[in-house]
């Protein structure tokens, strides 16, 4: 007879296991790479991916760029960002945890899931939430393998990463949006934030 769970596609947030290696490595749902000239966000309701918005000026991004499945920037990371801040009045933005995943292959289209080592992650703060975005590569990559923690990603790349992140919601003509990074860290905090946003997710859609 014949299984009607494997007649579906999986959701990629709720339906994608985060991997049998996390926290180390990790599965990706990619939603868009640095050759899109639109913004590709997961609809949580359907799962389909679908169009944010269009880029409206030239900031694309600088890698692959998704979410990691089966996590939840709630309670957990919000405290954890408030700690780290130094702050008291920081939230989860409600969504999954996001990843940048470098590779020197070029991938040109998203809605793809992908094996990614976590080498760090940055600690963004938008319009006072909690949006941290993990740093990895992906796994058995040819250049970037040999990355082992953040101080082995160039600064010139993180640099890339942080002016996408602070300019690419920005309209020339309007209010500047609020975002903020406060901090660069490395594997171990970035396991540790997994691993928070893997319980805020537990503790939103328990099994």
């Amino acid at each position: 007879m014949t299984n009607r769970n494997k007649l579906f596609t999986a959701h990629p947030w709720h339906g994608v296991h985060i991997g049998n290696g996390a926290l180390e490595i990790v599965n990706a749902y990619v939603e868009i790479v640095p050759t899109d000239t639109v913004k590709y966000e997961l609809d949580k309701e359907s799962g389909l991916l679908k169009i944010d918005r269009p880029q409206k000026f030239s900031s694309m991004p600088p890698m692959l760029y998704g979410l990691v499945p089966q996590t939840y920037c709630g309670g957990r990371i919000a405290a954890f960002c408030n700690k780290k801040t130094g702050r008291n009045d920081i939230i989860g933005d409600g969504d999954p945890l996001d990843i940048c995943i470098f590779t020197e292959r070029p991938i040109a289209q998203g809605n793809i899931i992908v094996p990614a080592v976590v080498v760090g992650g940055i600690r963004m703060i938008d319009n006072d939430e909690a949006d941290d975005k993990i740093i990895a590569f992906l796994k058995d990559d040819m250049i970037y393998n040999n990355w082992d923690d953040i101080g082995d990603v160039p600064n010139a790349l993180l640099e890339r990463l942080r002016h996408y992140f602070l300019t690419y919601k920005d309209i020339p003509g309007r209010e500047k949006h609020q975002a903020q990074i406060t901090h660069t860290y490395g594997k171990h905090e970035a396991y540790d934030v997994i691993r928070r946003s893997m319980d805020d997710y537990n503790e939103k859609y328990p099994s």
